[in-house]
C-alpha cells in the first residue's frame, strides 16, 4: 500500500484525503494548527463558537455529489436548513432589498423595483442554469492540464460569454443600480471585479438563486467534521500540531517530508496548503514557479475578520446580509486597482445564531463581520478597531438597531492573521482571482512538472476560489494520480 502524505486539511486536502484512501493508498493529513479543518476552523471562546472562514453553503449539489462518491448522503453527516430569507442586501438610507429563498418571489421583487426586470432575470437565470450544467458536466471537473479541456461543443457555442463580462451581462437585465449590485455580487466569490469576470461565470446567479442559500446546523466546521469522519472511517490518520518544515527530493522523487516533531518517506506527497508557501518548501530548482509568476498573478482580496458575542438578539436583519450602502465600485477599485483601504468599504455581516441556537449562551448571539481588502496591506489593532467603528455606526444607521453597546466579546483577524495561520501568500483570503488570464490551464498546475510525485490542490490551483471548488479540487487530484497509476 503506497502512503500518501496530505499537507493541510482544508476542504481540498480532506476532499482528496478521501478519494485517495479509498482508492487504496495509505493517506496521512499533516495539520499545521491546532485543528482539522484549514480556513473553516472554529473559534470557540466565553461559550460563543465562530466558523473562522467560509459562511456560505451554495451549490449543495456538489456537497452530495461527493459524499455519494462514498456511498454516503449529507444527511449522514450533517443536517441542512434552507434560509429563507436567502439574504438581506442593504443600500443607503436604510433601504433593504430581501432575497427570497425562491425564484419566483426574486423576479417578482426584482419587479417591483425596476418594471419588466423580472422576466429578464428569469431568462437570465435559465441561461446560467445550462451554463452552470455544462460547467459541473464539461470543465470544472477537468484537471487543468491542456487548453483543449475548454473546448467543446457546447463551450464553442457560447464563446461571447468568455469574452463579455458579468457588468456587460447584468446591465441588460436591470438599469437600477441596487438590482445591479446584487446581481454581481456572487462573482465577489470569485475574487474579482465583474467587470473583469467572463459572462460565463454567471453560472454563479444560478447558484444564488436557483441553488438556494444553505446553512449546515452547526456552521461550516460541521461540514468539516463530517469529512473527517468519513475519511477516519476509511482509514485516514489525521496529525495536527504539526508543520511541514521541508521537502526533500532525490532522483526526481519526494523521499522526505520533514515536520517539527517527525521524518516520513512517503510514496506521493499532495499539499493542499497555501501553493507559494509550498514551493518556498522545496529546493529552488524543484519549484514550478518563481516570484516573479506569483507577482504577475491577480489575487481575490484579503478580509478584516471580526468575531463578536452580543447580549440579546436581532430583529432588522437575516442570517446573511450585504451592506451595499457606499460605492461599490470605489470599493473594488481600492482593492484592485489601488491597493489601499476603502475609505467606505461595503461589509458583510453574518448572524448565524438566528438558525442556530447552539452556537452562543442563553440570552447571547453571535455575529461574523467581513470587510474585503487588498491583499498584503500591514494591518494593526488600530486600523481593525478604526475600521469595526466605521462598520458598527453603518451597520447601526442602515438598520436602526443598536449592538455595539451590548457586545460582550469581540476578536479581529486580518491580513497578518491570514500570512501566520494559514501561510498565505500576500494574506489573501480566497486564493487567486478568477479572471480570463486565470482559468482552468492558466492556473497554477496541479502537478510539480520536476518532481514526479508532487500534486497541489486547493483554491490556488484549480477549478479555483470556493468551498464547492475545493472540493472538486481534492477529487481532480486524486482522479490524476489514479489515472496514471502514480
Amino acid at each position: 500500500m503506497k502512503e500518501v502524505i496530505v499537507i493541510g486539511s482544508g476542504f481540498s486536502s480532506l476532499s482528496v484525503a478521501c478519494y485517495l484512501q479509498k482508492a487504496g493508498k495509505q493517506v496521512t493529513v499533516l495539520e499545521k494548527n491546532e485543528q482539522i479543518g484549514g480556513r473553516a476552523s472554529i473559534l470557540e471562546a466565553e461559550g460563543f463558537k465562530f466558523d473562522m472562514g467560509p459562511s456560505w453553503y451554495w451549490m449543495p449539489d456538489i456537497f452530495e455529489r461527493f459524499f455519494n462518491d462514498f456511498g454516503k448522503k449529507v444527511s449522514d453527516y450533517y443536517e441542512l436548513i434552507k434560509l429563507s430569507p436567502a439574504y438581506n442586501v442593504f443600500f443607503e438610507g436604510g433601504n433593504c432589498i430581501e432575497i427570497a429563498n425562491d425564484l419566483k418571489k426574486i423576479c417578482k421583487t426584482f419587479d417591483e423595483i425596476d418594471p419588466g426586470s423580472g422576466e429578464k432575470l428569469s431568462k437570465f437565470i435559465n441561461r446560467a442554469k445550462e451554463n452552470y450544467k455544462i460547467a459541473m458536466e464539461d470543465l470544472i471537473y477537468r484537471p487543468g492540464i491542456s487548453i483543449t479541456e475548454l473546448i467543446t461543443p457546447k463551450t464553442m457555442m457560447r464563446l461571447n460569454l468568455f469574452v463579455s463580462s458579468i457588468t456587460s451581462e447584468v446591465k441588460k437585465i436591470t438599469k437600477n443600480r441596487h438590482l445591479q449590485s446584487i446581481l454581481e455580487f456572487p462573482v465577489l466569490f470569485l475574487g474579482a471585479k465583474p467587470k473583469n469576470t467572463p459572462a460565463f461565470y454567471n453560472f454563479m446567479n444560478y447558484a444564488d438563486f436557483g441553488g438556494g442559500t444553505w446553512y449546515p446546523k452547526h456552521g461550516m466546521n460541521g461540514v468539516v467534521k463530517g469529512m473527517e469522519t468519513l475519511a477516519t472511517s476509511l482509514g485516514v490518520v489525521f496529525k495536527t500540531n504539526e508543520e511541514v518544515k521541508s521537502i526533500y527530493v532525490e532522483n526526481r522523487k519526494v523521499t522526505k517530508v520533514i515536520t517539527q516533531k517527525e521524518e516520513y518517506a512517503p510514496g506521493i506527497v499532495v499539499s493542499g496548503a497555501d501553493y507559494f508557501h509550498t514551493e518556498k518548501l522545496l529546493a529552488e530548482k524543484f519549484r514550478n514557479y518563481n516570484a516573479a509568476y506569483w507577482e504577475k498573478k491577480t489575487f481575490a482580496p484579503s478580509a478584516f475578520l471580526y468575531y463578536v458575542g452580543f447580549k440579546g438578539g436581532v430583529e432588522s436583519v437575516g442570517h446573511h446580509n450585504l451592506f451595499f450602502d457606499t460605492d461599490f465600485k470605489k470599493h473594488a477599485e481600492a482593492i484592485y486597482d489601488k491597493k489601499t483601504l476603502p475609505d467606505n468599504p461595503l461589509f458583510y455581516a453574518n448572524f448565524p445564531s438566528i438558525t442556530d441556537e447552539t452556537l452562543a449562551p442563553d440570552g447571547l448571539s453571535t455575529a461574523f463581520f467581513l470587510i474585503p481588502i487588498a491583499v498584503d496591506i500591514n494591518d494593526t489593532k488600530e486600523m481593525h478597531d478604526r475600521y469595526f467603528n466605521i462598520i458598527m455606526e453603518r451597520f447601526e444607521k442602515c438598520t436602526g438597531e443598536r449592538i455595539a453597546n451590548r457586545i460582550v466579546y469581540k476578536k479581529a483577524f486580518g491580513v497578518n492573521d491570514f500570512k501566520s495561520r494559514y501561510n498565505s501568500y500576500k494574506g489573501n483570503a480566497y486564493g487567486l482571482a478568477n479572471t480570463l488570464r486565470q482559468t482552468s490551464v492558466l492556473r497554477p498546475g496541479i502537478r510539480n512538472k520536476k518532481v514526479k510525485n508532487l500534486f497541489y490542490t486547493g483554491q490556488l490551483t484549480v477549478p479555483g476560489p470556493g468551498v464547492p471548488p475545493a472540493l472538486i479540487s481534492g477529487k481532480i487530484v486524486s482522479d490524476y494520480i489514479v489515472k496514471h497509476k502514480i
